[in-house]
């Protein structure tokens, strides 16, 4: 009798009973085989309860599902049940489940089969395609408190976040996600801030970019407008076709949300998704004033996932109501040239255009990475009417400018009045582009300009020509890429040139120079040494000569004279030793015009081919001497000692 005592204790402590059968709950005991399943009941209805559905195989091959939730009001009983199909979908009562008691927030039931009769295992709950609702009472059992999708619904983990930017209603914006289920299905849960209370709002995914627009492949469930909430299931898209996690991955498509059944035109929400995705990656040029005062702005290049890009244009400044066609153009904005690609147009009132990069005009393949090798610029139109009239322009792509700039200062010359400078920036492709810029030059006419070899001083044949200087505007832009030679000459190479800039007066007078300046290794550094010329054989005759020192080391020597007849010619030079003892010649300089009293000439070598630049000059043993003529070399007009001679 104890031994039968002591065996019933023991079986009712390691097993008890509980409802199982859904005919007539007859108990059954709990005898696990150690296989088990645990799912996550996420809370609904703002109700505050949450948990886990834990399924344990029982050796007679029964189910013990328990709930376990936290939350629940303790005198509360909530109704329980596994519903066919995703919680985002919904679906009729598969198999009930006891009730969830408040006050242990615990429900256990034993299953062996759904409600309609049909045998139902461990592993068949494992691929059900279900879900697991737990209600606030049986009076309200419209209102789920928690709620979970099981067997091959489940999600995963895996999941893909898209941002949905705001669009035509300003203050609304949010995200998609989606989230990988067991049989690759996926949950899509929107989420947008701003929403209005009481509004339902329609949610596509629609082909193509968000930029070219496209037909709806996928309806989701609306976007509760008070909760700015809309949950799907994707499992495949309108026509049938099967579309799931990894579609929606790979997609062609964007995802828009509408204001209203009515209003599917106003979009409140949008954003690209799958292979359309922004990588992060991008960018910008800037697009300059042209034409038309005022307008400027950017044009943002943003990489998509599958190469391409999405291309925003923004400007500043256009008049409302205007379109203005957009292009990418071959070469650089300096030279000109055809148009490459096609931008949507340019909307005046809001000053935005957005396009989608992925192939050119001739349907070449055209992507991100394209466009940042591109020989090209960007110009943006008036009209289509107007195309000739430029807004706004820039260089992209390898013509971008690096911000590396060099200016030079073109002085005036044989023209008075006119003076200016040229700025050469550097290019990404190691090329550049020359800005000539002068005050002073006559309206309508068009000058000539050329970087010449040697220096100023010197003079030499041309390199390179630039575009002619518009003398209404007083500016020249030209791409530097090339001397007229064809031989290769970029930024680089400008800043050692021996070379100097002649603007010309006109194709028909090229020998009057209105303005010029050394470039390259000729400019001048700022440091400087000058020497008086006093009165010698003929009375009111001085001056000074002032060395200036080149970026090559060597001088630049500007005689300066005042009393000098006009129309002659005054030979001078460097003579060795100093004035008071004499010596013969070092260095011949370019003659003095008696008319001007000038002379200038570049100091590199002596005459007799030894190597003398501006520091020789601070040291040297010598004079200067200018004589009265070619004919007459005795007579000395003016006259001074130099470098360790010098006073």
């Amino acid at each position: 009798m104890k031994f039968l005592k002591s065996l019933t204790i023991l079986f009712i402590a390691t097993s008890f009973f509980i409802s199982c059968d859904d005919d007539d709950n007859n108990m059954a005991p709990v005898n696990p085989t150690g296989e088990s399943k645990t799912y996550d009941l996420f809370e609904r209805s703002a109700s505050g309860v949450s948990g886990t559905a834990v399924f344990s195989e029982q050796t007679d091959g029964s189910v013990l599902v328990r709930l376990d939730v936290t939350g629940t009001p303790q005198d509360g009983m909530h109704p329980s049940h596994i519903h066919m199909n995703t919680a985002a979908e919904g679906g009729a009562i598969a198999v009930s489940l006891n009730d969830v008691n408040g006050a242990t927030g615990i429900s256990e039931t034993i299953v062996t089969q759904t409600n309609d009769g049909d045998p139902i295992s461990y592993q068949s709950l494992l691929e059900y395609d279900g879900y697991i609702n737990i209600h606030l009472s049986a009076d309200e059992l419209e209102t789920v408190v928690a709620q979970g999708d099981i067997g091959q619904n489940e999600l995963t983990g895996e999941s893909k976040s898209y941002m949905l930017g705001e669009k035509d209603v300003a203050g609304i914006s949010g995200s998609v996600l989606f989230e990988e289920r067991v049989n690759g299905e996926a949950q899509a849960t929107i989420m947008l801030d701003g929403t209005p209370d009481g509004g339902m709002h329609p949610a596509h995914i629609h082909m193509n970019t968000a930029a070219e627009g496209g037909g709806i492949l996928y309806t989701f469930m609306p976007v509760d407008g008070t909760t700015g909430m809309s949950r799907s299931n994707v499992a495949m898209l309108d026509d049938n076709t099967m579309f799931g996690y990894e579609d929606v991955l790979s997609v062609d498509g964007y995802v828009n949300v509408h204001l209203s059944a009515d209003e599917l035109a106003t979009i409140v929400a949008q954003g690209d998704i799958g292979q359309n995705e922004l990588t992060g990656e991008s960018k910008s040029y800037m697009l300059g004033e042209r034409d038309v005062p005022g307008i400027s702005g950017s044009v943002l290049f943003e990489e998509r996932v599958n190469g391409e890009a999405q291309a925003t244009i923004m400007l500043d400044g256009t008049p409302d109501g205007g379109m203005h066609p957009a292009h990418i153009h071959m070469n650089t904005a300096a030279e000109g040239g055809g148009i490459l690609y096609t931008f949507m147009p340019v909307d005046g009132t809001t000053g935005m255009s957005r396009s989608n990069v992925a192939m050119l005009d001739d349907n070449t393949m055209f992507g991100y990475e394209d466009v940042l090798s591109v020989d090209g610029y960007v110009n943006v139109h008036l009209s289509a009417d107007e195309l000739a009239t430029i807004v706004a322009q820039g260089d992209i792509g390898q013509n971008e400018l690096t911000g590396e700039s060099k200016s030079y200062m073109l002085g005036e010359k044989d023209v008075a009045g006119i003076s200016g400078s040229v700025l050469f920036e550097e290019r990404v492709n190691g090329e550049a582009q020359a800005t000539i810029m002068l005050d002073g030059t006559p309206d309508g006419g068009m000058h000539p300009a050329h970087i010449h070899m040697n220096t100023a001083a010197e003079g030499g044949g041309i390199l390179y020509t630039f575009m002619p200087v518009d003398g209404t505007t007083g500016m020249s832009r030209s791409n530097v890429a090339m001397l007229d030679d064809n031989t290769m000459f970029g930024y680089e190479d400008v800043l050692s040139v021996d070379g100097y800039v002649n603007v010309h007066l006109s194709t028909d007078d090229l020998a009057t120079i209105v303005a010029q300046g050394d470039i390259g290794q000729n400019e001048l550094t700022g440091e400087s040494i000058s020497y008086p010329l006093g009165e010698k054989d003929v009375p009111g005759i001085s001056g000074s000569v002032l060395f200036e020192e080149r970026v090559n080391g060597e001088a630049q020597a500007t005689i300066m004279l005042d009393g000098t007849p006009d129309g002659g010619m005054h030979p001078a030079h460097i003579h060795m030793n100093s004035a008071a003892e004499g010596g013969g010649i070092l260095y011949t300089f370019m003659p003095v015009d008696g008319t001007t009293g000038m002379s200038r000439s570049n100091v590199a070598m002596l005459d007799d081919n030894t190597m003398f630049g501006y520091e020789d000059v601070l040291s040297v043993d010598g004079y200067v001497n200018v004589h009265l003529s070619a004919n007459d070399l005795a007579t000395i007009v003016a006259q001074g000692d130099i470098g360790s001679n010098a006073m």
